[in-house]
């Protein structure tokens, strides 16, 4: 990806430079410095056999591809202590192509409310007696793209089948083997929500209507929209349940630190054009190569720039964060189950990630000892240097 950023974003800005976002210029020059003399380096030191490596510092942007592999290690570790000995659900909640546009031009309002109305559906139908009559613990993520890096919003939810009673006083197993909740009622009152709240932000003056969306900025284009949608059934998409912990882990080493495209699925560079590995789900999957113009190919990444600061892993209902050792607590005292340490699930590459055993005696641990500003060097004496360093 670097070097794709690093070659061709002189004719991306010229192109499409008018129209990027602060955000969108950071994430563009971040990647395209990671892991190069631009950013400085560092020296790493392994205490056993004291072998010592110049290494260059890391953008650590988290759209960069090369980033997010020990970041999602780390966090896999902190959210073991979260999971549950019982089978978990995966739910997809899908945007509807037509409502895409108003939310790439609105996208911190809009994702927030696709966040809203997922958890809003998912604990009121939980709740429901008629379902399960229960509270249940949700972990959603947000994804924005498709196979072919287009705009697609949605949400990845992980659920544990099943939660505590209002009354607490015990765990509700799910009733349903094959899905945990109804699809068609999930899908219905997920419309009905994000319908809403679109409306309400217009109402107020909310909402962005740029140049390509003036059509709809009227009431009653934009009123005509919503009732169209309305009328359409969306997509759910819901797994039956499908493991306990290990399995959870593996799913969210998945979804829950992915950017638009990995770097394993770059295949070439060559004339201009950036060729890719994508599965076109209109044609069951089918896997084939991808080739764009590397300024659309880098136009397309930067759709997926999220906005500064915003959280795009969130945690509801028992898995709050207000409340959330004081639920898993009770969780667990009606399962009669203890927390179990889960970093043996972790597989051999994701280990070697987390504890950077040393290339030349593979044991010891990894110390870094000395930084150095971009354009500078670490020093020409590694030794000297690291021991100036420890004795201040």
């Amino acid at each position: 990806m670097a070097d794709v950023f690093h070659a061709h974003q002189d004719q991306f800005l010229q192109r499409w430079g008018h129209a990027l976002s602060d955000q969108q210029r950071k994430v563009l020059r971040d990647i395209g410095r990671c892991r190069t003399a631009a950013l400085g380096t560092h020296l790493e030191r392994y205490d056993r056999c004291s072998y010592e490596t110049v290494a260059f510092d890391s953008c650590r942007n988290r759209h960069c591809p090369g980033c997010q592999s020990s970041a999602r290690d780390r966090w896999l570790l902190q959210q073991a202590a979260s999971l549950l000995p019982v089978p978990y659900v995966h739910a997809v909640f899908t945007v509807p192509e037509q409502l895409a546009p108003l939310g790439l031009r609105n996208q911190r309002l809009f994702y927030s409310m696709l966040f809203r109305a997922v958890s809003e559906t998912l604990l009121r139908i939980a709740a429901d007696p008629r379902h399960l009559g229960a509270r249940i613990g949700i972990l959603a993520v947000l994804h924005t793209w498709s196979q072919n890096l287009q705009f697609h919003p949605h949400l990845h939810c992980l659920i544990p089948a099943g939660g505590l009673s209002p009354d607490n006083s015990r765990w509700i197993a799910t009733k349903r083997h094959g899905f945990f909740l109804p699809v068609r009622v999930l899908s219905r009152m997920f419309r009905g929500k994000l319908l809403s709240f679109p409306k309400q932000s217009y109402r107020r003056g909310e909402l962005c209507f740029p140049s390509k969306l003036t059509a709809v900025s009227v009431p009653h284009a934009f009123y005509s929209l919503l009732g169209t949608l309305r009328r359409r059934e969306w997509v759910v998409y819901s797994k039956p349940p499908f493991g306990g912990p290990e399995h959870v882990l593996k799913c969210l080493a998945r979804y829950t630190h992915r950017v638009a495209i990995s770097n394993g699925r770059l295949i070439s560079l060559e004339n201009g054009q950036v060729g890719s590995r994508w599965r076109d789900s209109r044609h069951n999957k089918r896997s084939s190569t991808m080739r764009l113009e590397a300024a659309e190919f880098i136009r397309r990444f930067l759709l997926h720039a999220l906005p500064a600061g915003f959280v795009k892993i969130r945690h509801f209902g028992l898995l709050a964060n207000r409340n959330r050792r004081r639920a898993l607590d009770l969780c667990r005292a009606h399962l009669r189950s203890a927390t179990t340490d889960l970093s043996a699930l972790l597989d051999p590459q994701q280990r070697s990630a987390l504890n950077r055993a040393c290339p030349q005696c593979r044991s010891g641990t990894l110390h870094v000892i000395a930084h150095s500003l971009a354009g500078q060097r670490v020093g020409t004496t590694p030794l000297t240097c690291a021991a100036r360093i420890d004795s201040s």
